[in-house]
């Protein structure tokens, strides 16, 4: 009886995931059946970075971005303030490391995103297919998100499960962030940590920290060099 029952459970997944991959077309997750049905349903979306990295970037160039507005990362990390925790989600350009869009606010939600890619997309104005990555955050599985993602013609994609290095270029950042203008003093409220953020990414880190990885050249200063 119960190897009968695990056999009709058997051919019941089966037809479910054949009839899920029909209707999923080019959304379908090749990772494993039963899996990819549960991610599609929940937004979690292909890692399109590896597979752009393995067919469009040079070996010369470490498979990395060649030139602004190819490929952006998004995530959102926590500041600590007197007031409790301030979010902050940004937006980075992975050729440069600028960082090209960002919001700040008291609550961690789709929105917050949403705000951030909002002020990208307006500085940036960036051609179609323009790959966005993010890790499996549920802010970026949000169907908000994704159908803004699909407005602006940018390409969706998201780290593979328990991968930290696909994000290694925004976790640089964060920590960088954190080293530098937050660990070294306590925020007493939201708008002192807005502050002090606002002015380390506009007035410091874009326009004038220098990163050995573009040549000891500013985001900003490796852009306009290069392009």
């Amino acid at each position: 009886m119960i190897k009968a029952n695990n056999q009709n459970t058997v051919k019941t997944r089966q037809k479910f995931d054949q009839t899920f991959k029909r209707e999923a077309g080019n959304n379908w997750v090749t990772s494993g059946k039963s899996a990819s049905v549960v991610a599609v349903a929940l937004g979690i979306l292909p890692n399109r970075l590896y597979a752009w990295r393995q067919r469009f970037a040079p070996a010369d160039a470490g498979g990395k971005a060649t030139a602004p507005n190819q490929i952006w990362v998004v995530d959102i990390t926590y500041i600590q303030t007197g007031e409790g925790w301030l979010y902050l989600a940004a937006v980075l350009d992975l050729y440069s490391r600028k960082i090209v869009g960002w919001a700040m606010s008291h609550r961690i939600d789709t929105a917050l995103v949403l705000q951030a890619l909002a002020m990208a997309l307006l500085h940036r104005q960036p051609p179609t297919k323009l790959l966005c990555h993010s890790d499996r955050g549920v802010q970026s599985a949000a169907a908000d998100y994704r159908h803004a993602l699909t407005r602006a013609g940018l390409v969706a994609s998201m780290s593979r499960k328990g991968n930290c290095y696909d994000n290694a270029t925004m976790e640089s950042f964060w920590s960088t962030l954190k080293w530098e203008p937050v660990y070294r003093r306590e925020f007493a409220t939201h708008q002192e940590a807005r502050t002090a953020i606002f002015d380390y990414i506009e007035c410091f880190y874009n326009p004038k920290r220098l990163h050995s990885a573009l040549n000891f050249l500013s985001p900003v200063d490796f852009e306009a060099k290069n392009n």
